[in-house]
């Protein structure tokens, strides 16, 4: 059963976080008679994108700092080979050569019929395994959609006891992000949580799941920029192609340059080509990946993104404003409607309008540092807090 909202999004994470920070252990000692603080939890990403991977690596992070034992596990490593290369190799040449036919991919799972038969197909073949990852689990956690469809699947036919949750990475919900035999959908923005009543679930906005550094850089925007050789004054725009550089960057940039003072740093991930199409411009300083992204936020004015992934979260965290433009197509669409719409990140559709937004923009300084999501919400202890009940449930079980 899903978490039951009534006109506020957040109601059902406010049940939670209390019993979240009541159970959060003690390092020393442990009260008599109470359950250990210790728990097993699995969480199930998929090595598709950074985005997935980077919030199962801190919920994992976090959830040991608090002294759970942690196994994550990759989503595709339960299919089979074929399942598995297509949904790995195939998403980046699909989102950036044929865009028309992944947004009617995106779109079609929206609704009964070949498509969703298929993804569900899919999501059986992954049965098995995901079955054997959790039979030691006390929770299990899930980042990838897919993996959420398998988990509620397994909880329908009685084969997985434990509670179930789904972290939506995305802004926009979507069918295959919701389950209803999920126990607990998380989002990071109420927007999200308030997006996924239109699958009937109850989701809570437990905020975001990124590094630390996020909240406090390492160095100062102006080392930074001295050290790629940007001025100090001078706007700077932070443009994220994600780790594949998906998208239509080079025309982002040349629509930014428009700006006749905007410097433009862009993060072209692991794809070299674009790296090197876009170093020619004195303006633009083209990045390869990076580990130091939270010190290039705290250096930059604005993001630009195209996906509403992993960067527009880690540029909440920051309280580094956001605008999308030239979403790719699918999800990138959905989640810059939604961001739009919750005044989150406003979504120019032109270069003058482009221009003008970024503008208004940088001349906003409230907009930094607001909070999409309610104050000491943390996804880990939300987690851990499930996992106490159940710890405590199946002791007092034990007792009787």
């Amino acid at each position: 059963m899903s978490l039951s909202i009534a006109s506020d999004p957040d109601a059902s994470l406010r049940r939670l976080v209390p019993l979240a920070v009541a159970s959060r252990p003690r390092r020393d000692e442990a009260p008599p008679g109470t359950v250990a603080t210790t728990g097993r939890v699995l969480v199930v990403s998929a090595t598709v994108g950074q985005g997935h991977e980077g919030a199962a690596r801190e919920l994992a992070r976090r959830l040991t700092a608090l002294g759970v034992h942690v196994e994550v596990r990759d989503y595709l490593d339960a299919l089979p080979r074929v399942a598995r290369g297509v949904l790995r190799d195939l998403y980046q040449p699909t989102v950036q050569y044929a865009p028309a036919l992944f947004d009617s991919l995106f779109h079609g799972l929206e609704h009964d019929g070949a498509l969703r038969r298929t993804a569900r197909a899919v999501c059986r073949w992954a049965e098995p395994e995901v079955e054997r990852w959790a039979r030691d689990a006390d929770v299990v956690v899930t980042t990838y959609p897919l993996a959420g469809q398998t988990l509620g699947a397994l909880r329908e036919q009685g084969r997985l006891a434990v509670p179930t949750m789904t972290y939506l990475t995305d802004p926009a919900a979507h069918a295959t992000w919701c389950h209803p035999a999920v126990d607990h959908h998380l989002t990071v923005t109420s927007a999200t949580a308030l997006d996924a009543r239109r699958y009937g679930v109850g989701a809570g906005a437990t905020g975001p799941l990124c590094a630390p550094t996020f909240t406090r850089a390492q160095r100062s925007r102006e080392a930074v920029r001295d050290e790629l050789g940007l001025p100090r004054a001078a706007p700077l725009a932070l443009i994220s192609a994600g780790s594949l550089g998906m998208g239509a960057i080079p025309r982002t940039v040349r629509d930014l340059l428009a700006h006749p003072d905007l410097r433009v740093v862009v993060l072209c991930g692991r794809n070299t080509r674009l790296r090197r199409r876009l170093g020619r411009d004195g303006r633009v300083v083209a990045l390869g990946w990076r580990e130091d992204v939270s010190d290039l936020m705290a250096a930059a004015d604005v993001l630009v993104h195209n996906a509403g992934g992993l960067s527009l979260t880690e540029a909440l965290a920051a309280g580094l404003p956001a605008i999308t433009y030239l979403p790719i197509p699918g999800h990138g669409r959905a989640n810059a409607e939604v961001l739009a719409r919750a005044g989150i990140a406003p979504w120019p559709r032109d270069a003058r309008e482009l221009a003008d937004t970024v503008q208004r923009v940088v001349r906003e300084p409230a907009r930094r540092h607001r909070a999409w999501w309610p104050r000491g919400a943390d996804p880990a202890g939300v987690v851990q807090g499930v996992l106490m009940a159940r710890r405590t449930s199946s002791a007092h079980l034990v007792a009787l």
